[in-house]
């Protein structure tokens, strides 16, 4: 055997060591990969519970900040009332809107008031005995729908969503089984409804359309009045049955403006509402005098219900929230939030 080269056993104990390192090693390696996880984990966990902690405080917080803007705005209503008891307008400090203002480290404020009863009610095309249809309304939820480039007979389609029949008073409108039998079924809901989104349960409706309905149309009580002091310029035509206010949206705007109080007034509009001849529902224009007797049912020159937009931004997060205020005029102008959404309708 030659000197200083390693025997057999010797060179097998060397194999044997070396592995062992590898073994070792690879051991140490998965140890700090699993601790790198780990920690990794740890840090991604501690990260998300920090991240949910400050998304739910500054959510409390904004959700704090927006029922304090719902007390303000009930206060600017309650003064508005005292002030004026009898007339709700668009240049009353209740319609200036508010901010943006700062109202705490990080946090602020937009916030504004619109008069619901400016726009269309949905629900009075049907009388309070849930069955009879007012013509008057429908003529003029026609019309609002061609004024804006919409499809007239969408109209008949609410009627028959909103009336306690089982079957279409209007010719052609779906029936409750026609809803019964789509994919997937639902039910008409036959009632008065809360939200103007309801207009997308009507089959074929879509988000285009009301996109563009809904800054006119709101669900509010059977009977509501129209303001005529905050309406529409496309909503007093609507009624009129031509086009007469909506002609110049803009110019409209600056008169109301420029007025200081209730533009049109009610006396002008009640003139404009004789000498129109709306007989063409779904048109504009022709045929005989609306009946004068509706006027006083239908319009009037104040408000109880009211939107409050209130947008906060807190911690790099926006929050909105949409609260329905309601003017009680039977206590003395005592203002409330009634309902809160966080969708406009």
């Amino acid at each position: 055997m030659s000197a200083g080269r390693p025997t057999h056993r010797a060179r097998g104990a060397l194999r044997i060591a070396a592995r062992e390192r590898g073994v070792a090693l690879l051991v140490a390696i998965l140890l700090v990969a699993l601790a790198t996880v780990i920690a990794a984990s740890l840090a991604y966990h501690n990260a998300m519970t920090a991240r949910r902690t400050i998304g739910a405080f500054d959510y409390d917080q904004a959700l704090l900040v927006t029922q304090g803007t719902e007390a303000f705005a009930a206060y600017a209503l309650q003064q508005t009332y005292a002030s004026q008891p009898n007339m709700i307008d668009a240049v009353q400090p209740w319609a200036q809107p508010i901010g943006p203002i700062s109202v705490g480290p990080g946090v602020t404020l937009q916030a504004s008031l619109e008069d619901l009863q400016g726009r269309f009610n949905l629900n009075n095309l049907i009388g309070p005995d849930g069955v009879t249809v007012n013509t008057q309304q429908l003529a003029a939820f026609r019309r609002l729908l061609v004024m804006i480039g919409l499809e007239p007979q969408w109209a008949d389609d609410w009627v028959n969503w909103i009336d306690k029949s089982p079957t279409p008073v209007i010719p052609g409108a779906p029936s409750a089984s026609a809803y019964a039998e789509m994919n997937p079924p639902y039910q008409t809901p036959n009632l008065p409804v809360t939200s103007a989104s309801e207009l997308l349960a009507l089959p074929g409706f879509g988000r285009a359309r009301f996109a563009r309905i809904a800054p006119y149309v709101t669900a509010l009580p059977v009977g509501t009045k129209v303001n005529v002091c905050t309406a529409s310029p496309y909503v007093l035509d609507a009624f009129l049955g031509h086009v007469q206010f909506s002609a110049d949206p803009q110019q409209f705007a600056k008169d109301r403006a420029a007025s200081g109080g209730c533009f049109p007034t009610i006396a002008e509009f009640q003139t404009a509402y004789s000498n129109t001849l709306p007989a063409n529902p779904s048109g504009l224009g022709g045929g005989t005098a609306p009946p004068q007797n509706n006027f006083q049912q239908t319009f009037a020159q104040r408000s109880a219900w009211f939107l409050l937009t209130s947008v906060v931004r807190a911690g790099g997060t926006e929050f909105v929230l949409y609260s329905t205020m309601f003017l009680d005029h039977q206590s003395n102008g005592e203002s409330r939030p009634i309902l809160r959404s966080d969708t406009p309708e």
